[in-house]
């Protein structure tokens, strides 16, 4: 069966996905992930040839990509060109404090739920924070592991307390920050711990129903988050900002 964010997709897609729309989901996939990296040129011919399209489909998607905050325009009048955005410290950080909000709206939502779906919800939470804490205690850590596990946690609690606009905006969002995540996890496993004990206070706040409480513990995890990036980004330096 599909998850609510599934059905939520579905629904915004309609029941035919536009040309346009899959070559920005393809494009966002490979620059969340690496595989183009930031500070890369990206052009248009080069794009559509990949990808097997025409021009004006990727001529849109890279719209949409620039709009988002993806790519970035380089350079200015017939000179400029379309790069994949840099990771810099300003942009981490203004990205962890908009997640900070919109997660921490979910997490009052799911502080408010009834009972029942509030105690399997706990389950899942414990039990997804529980493995996160013994991957990142062991003497090899797994960090692609590490990043899975923290992205379940994280969507856990908004898929259960966030509506179909607000799963929107994370939708959104969310892989933006995915970027910096993705690139500087293997910095950021000794950091693990902290975060293990900043999810416990969000799991217990939203098991006594104290929704002001668990949105506070998700703005202070995500900004904490923002800081022990900021750091790891100040010793091995911002990519793609040359």
């Amino acid at each position: 069966m599909a998850s609510k964010a599934e059905r939520a997709k579905a629904e915004r897609r309609g029941p035919g996905t536009d040309r346009s729309t899959r070559v920005f989901e393809q494009l966002r996939e490979f620059i969340v992930w690496g595989r183009i990296a930031p500070g890369t040129r990206i052009i248009e011919a080069d794009v559509a040839t990949r990808l097997g399209v025409s021009r004006t489909p990727v001529r849109a998607a890279l719209q949409r990509l620039q709009q988002e905050g993806y790519v970035v325009a380089a350079g200015a009048g017939a000179q400029s060109r379309l790069a994949v955005a840099p990771l810099t410290q300003e942009d981490a950080r203004e990205l962890f404090e908009i997640v900070a909000e919109v997660e921490g709206l979910a997490a009052w939502r799911a502080a408010r739920l009834s009972s029942t779906p509030r105690k399997e919800l706990i389950r899942s939470l414990d039990r997804i924070n529980r493995i996160l804490n013994e991957e990142s205690s062991s003497g090899n850590p797994d960090a692609r592991k590490m990043f899975d596990l923290d992205q379940s946690f994280h969507r856990a609690y908004v898929e259960a307390g966030a509506g179909q606009r607000l799963l929107a905006i994370h939708d959104a969002i969310k892989p933006q920050s995915e970027r910096y995540i993705r690139l500087y996890i293997s910095a950021l496993t000794d950091e693990i711990g902290t975060s293990v004990h900043e999810h416990d206070v969000t799991i217990r706040a939203i098991e006594a129903g104290e929704q002001d409480s668990a949105q506070l513990a998700v703005r202070t995890n995500w900004r904490n988050a923002a800081d022990r990036l900021a750091r790891v980004i100040g010793h091995l330096g911002e990519r793609g900002a040359w």
